[in-house]
């Protein structure tokens, strides 16, 4: 059978069409296959954000906590300080409440920190450094058990590293009185009245017993 020119030609083109075709499919099924192996399309896990990353807390009373929460917020690896209350009996107690010495809590500040920035250790170091450990229920002009110089630990560790650090800085004679500071169980943190946190921030700046000059 003789063919045209024209169908000739028409062929071709499918075939040509055709073979194209088959080299598509083949293509992508080879992308797939590699894919697979490489697990590009694999449901991979989520990189951690700010918000998902470790996080420790602690637990510290050195007096007023308004000069307290200042000096850890201005430490590298420190991420939030609240202020509040801490060690007593009395339920969600006020600011009033506390100050009447009737209800056992301190004025304390909650500090959270990234322990890949900043160890505990280091955190105690700065908190010896803010404040007189040797003043019982007192610190500057400051006086009353809510402003008694405490630590309390959060984890068998910190409760470890806390009476260790106190025992040394105790040997170093650095005081010559002893170290009163209590190192403690935490116990239920209340979160004190919004207008005692940011204290300094909020109002310019401030007066207080903090000794500035230590800050790391």
């Amino acid at each position: 059978m003789r063919i045209s020119p024209k169908m000739y030609t028409y062929s071709m083109k499918r075939l040509r069409i055709v073979l194209i075709g088959l080299l598509l499919i083949a293509g992508v099924s080879r992308t797939c296959a590699e894919a697979a192996d490489t697990g590009e399309h694999a449901s991979q896990p989520p990189k951690p954000t700010e918000g998902t990353m470790k996080r420790e807390k602690t637990t510290f009373a050195a007096g007023c906590f308004w000069g307290v929460e200042d000096a850890f917020r201005q430490v590298k690896g420190v991420t939030n300080a609240t202020v509040g209350y801490t060690g007593g009996h009395t339920t969600n107690p006020t600011y009033q409440q506390v100050c009447t010495h009737t209800t056992g809590h301190a004025e304390a500040v909650e500090v959270e920190y990234d322990p890949a920035q900043i160890s505990y250790e280091q955190l105690l170091d700065v908190f010896w450094n803010i404040h007189d450990p040797t003043t019982l229920n007192r610190q500057g002009p400051d006086v009353g058990d809510q402003y008694r110089s405490a630590i309390f630990y959060h984890t068998p560790q910190q409760q470890a590293a806390a009476e260790s650090s106190k025992d040394r800085l105790q040997r170093s004679g650095t005081y010559k009185r002893p170290i009163v500071t209590e190192v403690t169980p935490e116990t239920v943190f209340y979160r004190a009245e919004e207008y005692h946190q940011r204290y300094f921030e909020k109002n310019g700046g401030g007066q207080c017993h903090i000794n500035f000059r230590h800050k790391t």
